[in-house]
């Protein structure tokens, strides 16, 4: 009878036997099926004797026959031992007679922990809010006028916004150093282009003036010859642009996309697209707020497997991320070690979701998966093909699935917790 023993909080070790009957069955079945298509001169396909078999195959068929009924009985083994298994078993035959009439083996393996929750009333979470004001339509449609300035020469000095073109050369220790000279190089003073010290000096010159000045670069500056270090400028002011912002009216509502050139629609539909952004980020921030509070709480050990699993992914993810940026990844490995933290984390997660899923019933109705699709829908020019297009894949209905139970997630947290409302500012929940 198979035995299962314990090794350590997750591991486990079964013990069981093979009788040599079973064995010795499927290696002449699996004889026999090499010997339809085996090709052996003297000798037709289908025709060759068994004993010829095994001398060409007879190796394989053992180890590929041994191999089979070894993860066939694990398998039956773990469903009668009711078994959670975790990962791949690690198998090792113990018998070294393989003609024996018992074959012994082992198969290590990881089971899924029993996941304990933990009591998230005890913690204290921040929910980040945010109302959507006219201001931030306003400075929105003030940013599309930016966007889409027309400049005009002034003869006036330079100042924020302005499209200037300079002359310069910086010295360091006397010396022009890399990089430090340019002729009439276009910058767009406020644009954050050039450095902050940089773009403040040209502030206020006019036309045909001629400025020295010395600036710190920056320690962490990209030019390592010069990060950290003083160096002296000598800028030429060769010409200022002023911008010219459109007027908000029909040919500008066109411009940014409203067909019809309303300018209350386009309003309207800017307050839409911030509204849906807003709440979407808000989301964001509170599920990890929430999420970490459930990690907080809850003490289980990870399966080893899962953990190593998780590392691979994150890794070869981030591989193919660095190759769409065009950086070279073929001759580069990434020490797997750099995601085992995300991991594990990930893969804590998980389990705890299963859990909360399956003891208090946050299943994703349908309903709420449907309202979630029809959003995301709204940002697009044809929002019914976007709501066909998810639930015409099931790979794609399963990601908003997934994203539903998460917020039933946020929800259940949120409703236990105690929780502080913590008003952020606009520029901070817009990553600005």
């Amino acid at each position: 009878m198979p035995s299962v023993e314990t090794v350590s909080a997750l591991e486990r070790r079964l013990n069981a036997s093979i009788p040599q009957q079973a064995l010795s069955g499927q290696i002449a079945a699996r004889l026999k099926h090499f010997g339809r298509t085996a090709k052996i001169p003297g000798f037709r396909p289908g025709k060759i004797p068994t004993k010829i078999l095994d001398q060409h195959f007879g190796a394989q068929a053992r180890q590929e026959s041994l191999s089979d009924i070894v993860q066939r009985a694990f398998i039956e083994a773990v469903q009668a031992n009711a078994l959670k298994v975790a990962g791949d078993p690690s198998f090792e035959i113990l018998t070294n007679n393989l003609d024996a009439d018992e074959i012994e083996y082992s198969a290590t393996f990881e089971v899924y922990p029993e996941v304990v929750l933990g009591d998230v009333g005890g913690e204290s979470v921040e929910r980040s809010t945010y109302e959507l004001s006219q201001t931030d339509v306003d400075n929105t449609i003030a940013t599309l006028r930016k966007q889409r300035a027309t400049y005009e020469a002034v003869t006036r000095a330079a100042q924020n916004d302005d499209k200037v073109v300079i002359d310069f050369v910086g010295k360091l220790d006397g010396v022009v150093f890399q990089g430090g000279e340019a002729k009439e190089y276009p910058v767009t003073l406020g644009s954050g282009r050039m450095l902050p010290e940089f773009e403040a000096a040209i502030a206020g010159m006019n036309i045909g003036e001629v400025k020295s000045f010395d600036m710190t670069f920056p320690e962490n500056y990209h030019g390592k010859d010069v990060a950290g270090k003083q160096v002296t400028f000598t800028i030429t002011l060769n010409s200022v642009e002023a911008p010219v912002l459109p007027e908000v009216d029909a040919e500008f509502a066109k411009a940014v996309g409203v067909a019809d050139g309303d300018v209350v629609k386009l309003e309207q539909e800017i307050r839409s697209n911030l509204e849906r952004e807003v709440t979407r980020r808000l989301k964001g921030r509170n599920k990890e707020v929430a999420m970490d509070a459930l990690l907080n709480v809850a003490q289980f050990d990870l399966p080893k497997a899962l953990v190593q699993w998780e590392s691979q992914r994150l890794m070869q993810q981030t591989a193919q991320e660095m190759e769409q940026r065009g950086m070279t990844t073929k001759n580069m490995q990434l020490p797997l070690e750099l995601f085992r933290e995300r991991a594990e984390k990930r893969v804590k997660l998980g389990l705890i979701l299963a859990e909360l899923v399956e003891k208090f019933d946050l299943k994703a109705q349908p309903e709420k998966v449907r309202a979630l699709v029809e959003d995301y829908a709204q940002s697009f020019d044809h929002p019914e093909e976007v709501v066909r297009w998810y639930y015409a894949d099931p790979a794609r209905y399963q990601e908003i699935e997934n994203l539903v139970l998460e917020e039933n997630t946020v929800d259940w947290v949120f409703s236990r917790a105690q929780v502080t409302d913590k008003p952020v500012e606009f520029a901070e929940l817009m990553g600005n």
